[in-house]
């Protein structure tokens, strides 16, 4: 658990924060969606986040809290200017399936406008959560040269 957390920054539509755990410092902006399509009836809160944390060698991860319980074994798609990227889910979370495209997945949130993810419900609706991207950039420096 975060022992601290800081706030680096608000930016428009995304907040940065700095924390120390005990792994070492971790940063992370975060947004709440403009729009979730149709609404479920079990919804609470979604957020996307992206971190970093340098005691692990971790940049840019993207993880979504979908406010949600995700169908088992499936996959989650976020679509940024024409980009496709799979997510894996587990329970109300989603990560990007290869980690690998953590950068590519950030320089694309940094040039978008929006990011749409769209997932299945445990009830077998498919849900789209849509964010906005204006402020990502900022958030996204603000988070860069993480020392907790």
């Amino acid at each position: 658990m975060a022992q601290s957390v800081k706030l680096l920054g608000e930016f428009r539509d995304w907040t940065a924060y700095t924390a120390t755990e005990s792994t070492g410092p971790v940063c992370f902006a975060l947004s709440k969606p403009t729009e979730v399509t149709p609404s479920p009836d079990d919804f609470t809160e979604a957020w996307l986040y992206l971190t970093n944390r340098p005691s692990e060698s971790v940049r840019n991860e993207l993880n979504l809290v979908a406010g949600f319980m995700f169908a088992p074994d499936t996959t989650a798609t976020a679509t940024i200017s024409g980009q496709n990227f799979e997510l894996f889910t587990d329970k109300d979370a989603a990560w990007l399936l290869d980690p690998n495209q953590n950068d590519n997945l950030a320089s694309a949130l940094r040039a978008g406008s929006t990011v749409v993810i769209e997932g299945t419900s445990d009830k077998g609706i498919r849900i789209t959560e849509t964010f906005s991207l204006s402020g990502a950039t900022a958030a996204s420096r603000a988070i860069e040269g993480c020392t907790g």
